[in-house]
């Protein structure tokens, strides 16, 4: 699926056998996603995380009084859900889907919409209960590249209020904290104005959301990843997860927005 903007100055690749994921954004010629090296879905380009965000700690949770277990993708965890490592189905000129039965314990269907603009790309995912309710956490998962074709290396504008304490396994305990320096592969909370990443001399990027948890992974010197979420890793084993009921949806928009950074 190729979508170019208005102007054309900026087009962008969706790959729905790819996990439906966006492939590549090239914005006035500068390719701002990390390309697939070989390694494996979880870090190249943007993807939706559904039905579920981030570690699902040795892959079980409760829930109704059962104990459910997911397939392991990241020993000993599962991650990130199912979509981004599976084909979706073409819906439409700009929507994918995909059906959940068989692929977690509750069935349901995820979409994805996306809408390219000159100056922005906005992505939305929706997941659907099917007839059993569920715990649900969304998320986007943009990989951008650290160094661009042009301008200097990224630097990223981000300021939460806390940070949730993460264990040994890199799964958040529940309990909030004072942000700690860089590197991250952490959950923050408490962010008010969008994060944005800068490569000075080339482009300015913004994360335009609502959620209330972002992860952001800055451990590679290759790429930042910077994850709105609508809960926290883990979430599903904590006393109150995010649940739908039966045939109840619930969606995440992420809008990239950019504009030229001449420093």
């Amino acid at each position: 699926m190729n979508f170019l903007s208005p102007s054309g100055a900026v087009s962008a690749i969706v790959s729905p056998k790819s996990g439906g994921r966006v492939a590549s954004l090239v914005i006035h010629d500068t390719e701002v996603l990390a390309p697939d090296t070989g390694d494996g879905p979880l870090a190249w380009g943007c993807y939706a995380m559904v039905p579920w965000a981030g570690r699902i700690r040795e892959g079980q949770f409760p829930f109704l009084g059962e104990t459910h277990r997911l397939a392991i993708n990241l020993p000993p965890h599962a991650i990130h859900g199912v979509g981004f490592e599976r084909a979706w189905e073409v819906l439409g000129d700009n929507q994918v889907g995909l059906q959940l039965t068989g692929l977690w314990p509750f069935g349901g269907r995820a979409t994805q919409e996306f809408d390219l603009a000159d100056d922005s790309l906005r992505m939305t995912v929706n997941l659907e209960a099917g007839a059993q309710a569920m715990p649900a956490v969304l998320g986007w998962h943009p990989c951008l590249r650290r160094r661009l074709a042009r301008g200097r290396g990224a630097e990223l504008d981000f300021a939460p209020d806390w940070m949730w304490q993460r264990d040994v396994d890199g799964i958040p305990t529940g309990a909030r904290v004072r942000p700690t320096p860089e590197p991250w592969d952490d959950a923050f909370g408490g962010v008010v104005s969008a994060p944005v990443i800068r490569w000075p001399g080339a482009l300015e990027l913004a994360f335009d959301t609502n959620c209330p948890a972002w992860i952001v992974y800055t451990e590679r010197d290759d790429q930042i990843c910077v994850e709105p979420q609508t809960g926290i890793p883990n979430a599903f084993n904590f006393d109150e997860p995010p649940v739908l009921r039966p045939f109840e949806s619930m969606s995440l928009t992420l809008t990239l927005r950019w504009r030229a950074d001449n420093g």
